[in-house]
Formats: structure tokens, sequence, C-alpha cells
């Protein structure tokens, strides 16, 4: 049976793919503004509802003017779009309340898809995470069961970077050949006396 399960590795970036990291999670903050204000500017002064597809279709424009995009990749640009969509999706359900602008110190990271995480080198203990236009970071970490990663999530924690790599794999858990004993407990135990067959 397949299940998508979630790992923690910590990153161990250098000084300057470190210093990359901190200015695309301001931008991807920064983007993640854009979209709440888009959304609640056109409905406070139109009436019009903003999808996550009317923002989607806008990003190729967006990148045009603020060129410093670019090197964030569309797909990861999309996720944080999608971010946003999922906010609101909370609070109409009523699970949550309105979105809130985010502050660069409450905003822990971005999220990139399958087709970004294939780059993923390792088998689930130790290794390295390879992202367009940054190289190779190491990584540490140890997953209960590996298989196939479908999306990784780099967050910012206390000063200190994280790459939460989701995968679809098949668990199995290791079995010895001893011997095994069950005890489901006696609740209450019947005695006969004076059984005569006769």
């Amino acid at each position: 049976m397949i299940v998508t399960r979630r790992t923690t590795f910590r990153l161990y970036p250098t000084k300057s793919q470190k210093s990359k990291l901190d200015y695309w999670r301001r931008l991807h903050k920064d983007l993640y503004n854009a979209c709440l204000y888009h959304r609640k500017t056109e409905y406070q002064r139109f009436g019009k509802s903003i999808s996550y597809y009317d923002q989607q279709n806008i990003l190729p424009d967006f990148k045009e003017c603020w060129h410093e995009y670019k090197e964030l990749g569309s797909q990861a640009l999309q996720a944080t779009v999608k971010r946003v969509d999922y906010a609101f999706q909370r609070f109409f359900s009523g699970l949550g309340g309105y979105p809130k602008f985010k502050s660069a110190r409450h905003y822990r990271g971005w999220t990139y898809p399958a087709t970004c995480v294939g780059k993923a080198h390792t088998t689930g203990d130790n290794g390295y995470l390879e992202l367009s236009n940054l190289g190779s970071i190491q990584i540490r970490g140890r997953a209960r069961t590996w298989g196939t990663p479908t999306t990784c999530t780099i967050i910012w924690k206390q000063g200190k970077w994280y790459a939460s790599i989701t995968v679809n794999c098949e668990p199995a858990r290791e079995t010895s050949t001893g011997a095994i004993g069950l005890d489901f407990g006696v609740y209450h135990e019947a005695s006969l006396f004076g059984w005569n067959n006769n």
C-alpha cells in the first residue's frame, strides 16, 4: 500500500547559499503579501473575487517586471500563490481567520513540487539537496521509510534551515525470526468439579 510520509532534514548551506536562501525567503514573503493585497483590494474596490488561476496567470508578466523572481522557478512561485488560496479557502470554510500579511520574521519558507525535488540525492539517510540556481546543499537526517519525493518545503526556523520532504512509499517494518509471546489477559476463570461421564 502506497502512503505519503514526511521527513525533515537539517540543511547545512554555505555562507553564500544562506545569504541567497534568506533573500529568496523575503521574495516569497513579498509575493504572498502582494497576492493577499491584490485579492483584498479587488474585492473592496470593485466587488471582484480573485481566484488562484487569476493570480497564477499573472506570474509571467509579474516576472517580466520583477526580474529577481525569475531565478526562484515558476512552480515554486505558483506554490506560494497557492498558499494564499489555501488561506482564503480556510477562511471561507470557517476553519481560520481572515488571512494576514506576513512579516519577514514570521514567514517560514516556500515549497517546491515533485519536478523540482527529483534532485534530492539521498536514500533517506543524510545526503544532499540540489536546488536550481543554488547548487548542492548538505542535508542530515534519517527517514523511517524512504520512497519517491513529491514535495520539498524549505523552512527557516530559529536561524536554521531545514528541508521537509514528502515521499510516496511502501512502509515496511523489520521483523526478526525470534519467538514472540502475546498476553491478551484473563478476566474470568471457570472451574468444573465432579464432572462425571456416567
